[in-house]
């Protein structure tokens, strides 16, 4: 055993292993690129990722596709309790393997898909913490495939505002990599050129700090774009305090026109037959100026406008269920089948 300085990772030494290069190679790995896998060989920088998480001694950690096991060394090396790892590709499992023989009782591997894990399950129940209190000796880290990044995160975030699935041990603290473009959304101020609907989801409901950048030429193979590192603290009061998928369907439908002025999208909360007056009744209720961009929205605007949409849907139980794009499709059909129609009355009046 070996005790930590300042800053430094290890209160658990990891026996002479294969470099994750060689374990690549010994093991005939290859990044499916359908996959959107990415390895990160360099030590160094997996133990910065680590370091980000913060202090992991006596920790549990649940690691989020860990390929060859480079992150998972450095997890390891942290001095955790226990580390449980979910990989779908079955090619990574032997050489994890090695790992798991080289920590005893510290690592479990499961074989399976992290969107599908029951994750409440994966850690003793007396781990759980108030939702009020510090966050629990539970984490999340991982490099995450570029491919179900942003389906996960938005996974997470409606189990943030659930109180669910991982964060039934209280406010998991998440570190995980994304595009950069991505991480940059995720991080972005109001008024911002990355200013999104991810900005708004994640942000209403955590702390998101913007660690670092890893560049591309960091990664094996080459991705086109950099990585942003970023760390997620659930709040203990939300921003929003509404439901999360009325607070999803709010959100995506104002930057459904993001470069338009914010009415627009407010709009196509509403069925075109009573779209001008609940528009202007919505906007005006929640004190917000419908020439604002939607980039240009505080969060407590768009807690503003979620909470008088809520009102409205009281008011008429099938409005939160209507669907703007349904309505249109349905307009193309009525007008496509009038337009066939009017061509058969013209064929029959030819052939008479």
């Amino acid at each position: 055993m070996a005790v930590s300085g300042p800053g430094k990772l290890a209160t658990f030494r990891l026996p002479v292993l294969p470099t994750i290069g060689e374990i690549v190679k010994l093991f005939n790995l290859r990044a499916e690129k359908q996959l959107s896998q990415n390895f990160l060989l360099d030590l160094r920088l997996t133990d910065k990722i680590v370091r980000k998480a913060g202090n992991l001694r006596d920790a549990y950690v649940l690691e989020v596709g860990p390929g060859p096991g480079g992150i998972t060394r450095s997890i390891l090396s942290a001095g955790v309790t226990q580390l449980l790892v979910v990989e779908k590709d079955t090619r990574f499992i032997p050489g994890l393997k090695m790992l798991e023989e080289a920590a005893p009782g510290k690592l479990r591997i499961v074989h399976g898909d992290i969107l599908s894990y029951r994750t409440e399950r994966a850690f003793p129940k007396s781990l759980q913490k108030n939702w009020e209190d510090d966050p629990p000796d539970v984490h999340i880290i991982g490099n995450l495939p570029f491919s179900v990044s942003t389906h996960l995160i938005i996974k997470w975030l409606e189990n943030v505002a659930g109180r669910d699935g991982p964060f039934t041990y209280g406010r998991t603290q998440m570190t995980l990599t994304f595009q950069k473009e991505v991480a940059e959304r995720l991080t972005a101020s109001t008024g911002s050129r990355q200013r999104s609907r991810l900005s708004i989801m994640a942000q209403y409901l955590c702390n998101v700090q913007n660690c670092f950048t890893i560049p591309g030429r960091a990664f094996v193979p080459k991705p086109k774009v950099d990585v942003g590192v970023v760390h997620f603290t659930p709040l203990i009061n939300p921003q929003i305090e509404q439901p999360f998928k009325l607070v999803e369907k709010v959100v995506q439908s104002v930057f459904q026109f993001r470069r338009k002025y914010c009415y627009r999208g407010v709009a196509i909360l509403f069925p075109e037959a009573e779209r001008l007056q609940h528009t202007e009744q919505m906007l005006m209720q929640a004190d917000v100026d419908p020439t604002l961009r939607p980039s240009q929205l505080t969060i407590p605007q768009f807690k503003s406008l979620c909470d008088v949409y809520r009102g409205l849907c009281e008011q008429n139980p099938t409005l939160f269920s209507y669907n703007f794009r349904d309505e249109l499709r349905q307009k193309k059909m009525i007008k496509s089948l009038r337009e066939r129609y009017i061509e058969g009355d013209e064929e029959e009046e030819e052939n008479v």
